[in-house]
């Protein structure tokens, strides 16, 4: 029996960011889950779900996508607010990439919800975001699944959206390429580009910042280290008061030039240096998936 408060966690996002796997993960992990909810039906959902016939599932999650009706759309945040305040709500939007949701209507043969004789698929990945903007700028958490798989995806929702530890605030380390552009769920960017380039000698240049000949030529510049150190105090300062103020989670992205050696390096090390003050941390290399 689950004597917990109910727990309530919406899911959206533009098509083809994985909304349904993401809804998938959350039925296995035991929640009650609907897809394509109209919005309007929360609270009448939050009422249904609150009695002690649901009391064996973990909460509930629910799938709002472009298909609602655009008044309820846009009434998002007062049909939110609207909600009892013993409800823990989480809203996990989901995006990619114009292009990367181009590709992957291409090669599922899909259509997209919003396209048309009169309305092309490109324009309808446009439209389609501006609908959502009312749930996207209300998100908890946004995650960008561009480089991401069905795999990936799945425990990225298991890492960020339940933690597995209760109070404890979710945070990721990511490094990342800036030619692939920057991570659309960053709340913090740390540029590392001033440090000297593996890529330019030729044996470091197939190896990754996770390999010792990289990591030992990187910790061999002078600069590395002073870098290391100011990124570190920042965060030994602002992490904990991001914790305090009941932020659930928080991305920290490191960019260099192609995020494969300077980038990997530091977010390795940051992960290792605050693995053991924040539990619910976790590492990942965008570029290297």
């Amino acid at each position: 029996m689950n004597n917990t408060p109910l727990q309530l966690i919406i899911i959206s996002g533009r098509s083809g960011s994985g909304k349904s796997t993401a809804l998938n993960q959350l039925e296995d992990e035991g929640y009650y889950c609907i897809d394509n909810l109209p919005a309007s039906l929360l609270p009448s959902l939050v009422e249904r779900t609150s009695n002690s016939a649901f009391a064996s599932f973990e909460g509930t999650a629910v799938s709002i996508d472009a298909r609602n009706a655009w008044q309820d759309l846009a009434n998002f945040k007062v049909i939110m607010e609207s909600l009892p305040q013993s409800v823990e709500t989480g809203v996990l939007y989901l995006d990619a990439q114009d292009t990367t949701l181009i590709k992957r209507f291409s090669e599922t043969r899909r259509k997209h919800p919003l396209s048309s004789d009169t309305l092309p698929l490109a324009d309808a990945i446009v439209q389609e975001r501006e609908l959502l903007e009312p749930i996207a700028s209300a998100a908890t958490l946004v995650l960008d699944t561009s480089a991401m798989n069905i795999y990936e995806l799945r425990d990225a929702i298991k890492q960020r959206l339940l933690p597995g530890n209760s109070g404890s605030m979710s945070i990721l380390i990511q490094s990342f390429g800036f030619k692939q552009g920057l991570p659309a769920d960053a709340d913090l960017v740390f540029d590392v580009r001033m440090l000297p380039n593996p890529h330019w000698v030729r044996e470091l240049r197939l190896k990754n910042g996770l390999e010792e000949p990289v990591k030992e030529f990187l910790e061999a510049q002078p600069m590395t280290d002073e870098l290391y150190d100011d990124i570190c105090n920042y965060l030994d300062t602002w992490l904990p008061r991001y914790s305090q103020s009941n932020r659930s989670y928080m991305t920290v992205a490191v960019g260099c030039t192609g995020g494969q050696h300077r980038s990997v390096y530091l977010a390795n090390r940051l992960f290792q240096r605050y693995q053991e003050q924040f539990p619910g941390i976790h590492v990942r290399h965008r570029e290297l998936q």
